[in-house]
């Protein structure tokens, strides 16, 4: 069994079934690991759901930042913004199958046979693989349980501006959401800047680095492999973390990484591109 992770597709269905096409997916055989953001910006949200819902067992799928703010425009509690491109979703006839799915999805994907973990954005500092496990699993039962839509409700903001142990009720579940769907760049307390989405190298903050350049972070040492970051070169980095968002939406490029080999095996198609990065 072959098992292959792809960074944000993010609505860009074509250029998904090209990729499969490019690694010989067996969908009988072969295991998908999605880094989330299946939705949004891209023009067909509505086919990818549908084709990663399809293949059950053979797709690991995290969910992403598009992915939950699908699910608060579903529930009512957002409207559609104005680059959204999800209304296909939310007006399908199956829309409830695929939205009761979609809240279902974990937030981290641990393979201990692999000594591999994925994630859509980032861990803070504090945190080492056994507390990002269990941050997860707290708002994940949140998700998938009866009071899923108060969650969405108090999910948006910036604040907390970094993680601590004793934080509670929303504050505590929005900082475990921002971590591990929006995070990229931090101070060396774990202090957090979720609006800059740059490059690194831009920033003009003084003491912001990558999340996975904080020294001494708990979580040095293992595998993990995140998308999110259409700025950051794809690739493998000190860590080791492996970058995946190639910014297929924007005309770059889709990306898969093969997992089970001893060498990681890199993947790639060019995207037409159907938005521009804000």
């Amino acid at each position: 069994m072959a098992i292959y992770a792809i960074g944000d597709i993010q609505g860009c269905y074509d250029e998904l079934q090209q990729l499969l096409k490019e690694i010989h997916f067996d969908e009988q055989a072969d295991q998908l690991w999605l880094a989330g953001d299946l939705v949004n910006r891209g023009p067909k949200s509505l086919e990818v759901i549908r084709f990663v819902h399809g293949l059950g067992k053979r797709a690991i799928t995290v969910l992403g930042n598009h992915d939950l703010h699908l699910l608060a425009v579903a529930a009512g509690l957002q409207p559609l913004h104005s680059k959204d491109t999800l209304a296909a979703i939310l007006s399908a006839p199956d829309r409830e199958e695929l939205i009761t799915w979609l809240r279902h999805l974990p937030l981290l994907y641990r393979n201990s046979k692999l000594g591999i973990t994925l994630i859509h954005a980032g861990l803070p500092p504090q945190w080492d693989i056994a507390t990002a496990e269990s941050c997860a699993k707290e708002l994940e039962a949140v998700l998938q349980g009866p009071n899923w839509r108060d969650f969405l409700a108090h999910m948006y903001g910036d604040k907390p501006v970094q993680w601590r142990d004793d934080l509670k009720g929303w504050e505590r579940l929005r900082t475990i959401s921002n971590c591990l769907t929006r995070l990229r760049y931090c101070d060396a307390k774990g202090r957090f800047s979720l609006k800059f989405k740059e490059s690194p190298g831009t920033q003009t903050k003084g003491g912001l680095m990558p999340w996975f350049k904080v020294p001494h972070r708990a979580s040095h040492g293992e595998r993990i492999v995140f998308g999110h970051w259409a700025t950051l070169e794809v690739g493998p980095y000190e860590g080791p973390v492996f970058a995946l968002d190639g910014g297929c939406v924007w005309g770059g490029q889709l990306v898969a990484l093969r997992l089970d080999k001893e060498e990681p095996q890199w993947f790639f198609v060019d995207c037409q591109g159907y938005s521009k990065i804000t």
